[in-house]
């Protein structure tokens, strides 16, 4: 099995300018992320525009679904900014593509302390890998259905609706 991994950016995949102060995109960190999980499934990594997910429009999400659209792999993992996945899940979601697809991100950036990237993307690349086909939503240790789930603010967690 290869495990396709979409990068779209998020706060998963955002950088610390020490010059400004401001949290940025520059190159992605999935490539030495992939290398330090030492995963030992074969991994197609897509690297789409790395962008805040609060600054998606329609035309970003139809891009994703095109990617899922033409993979041929059968798991894929989308690394998603969390304001507005529970949004590009509800576009996947009815394509009903035959292929599991989950969506996950990060609240804290991969390159600060305490960062849970590392962890939601190892989750997410092993659901991606059992569940049956369809759409879901994994952060944190907890698996949503893309048609269930919505973002605390407040709290900082995924939940049900």
């Amino acid at each position: 099995m290869t495990l396709r991994i979409l990068a779209t950016g998020g706060t998963f995949d955002k950088h610390y300018d020490e010059i400004n102060g401001k949290l940025g995109f520059g190159e992605s960190h999935l490539p030495a992320l992939l290398a330090r999980c030492r995963l030992t499934v074969e991994v197609a990594l897509e690297q789409l525009p790395l962008m805040d997910s609060l600054d998606m429009v329609d035309a970003d999400r139809a891009r994703i679904l095109a990617s899922c659209t033409a993979a041929a792999e059968k798991a894929i993992v989308i690394i998603h900014g969390t304001d507005t996945m529970p949004q590009t899940a509800a576009v996947l979601g009815p394509a009903q593509l035959g292929k599991t697809i989950v969506l996950t991100g990060a609240m804290i950036p991969y390159e600060i302390a305490n960062s849970d990237a590392m962890f939601n993307l190892g989750f997410a690349s092993a659901v991606a890998q059992t569940l049956p086909a369809g759409v879901y939503v994994a952060m944190n240790g907890r698996i949503f259905a893309w048609d269930n789930v919505q973002k605390n603010k407040a709290a900082g967690v995924f939940q049900p609706l």
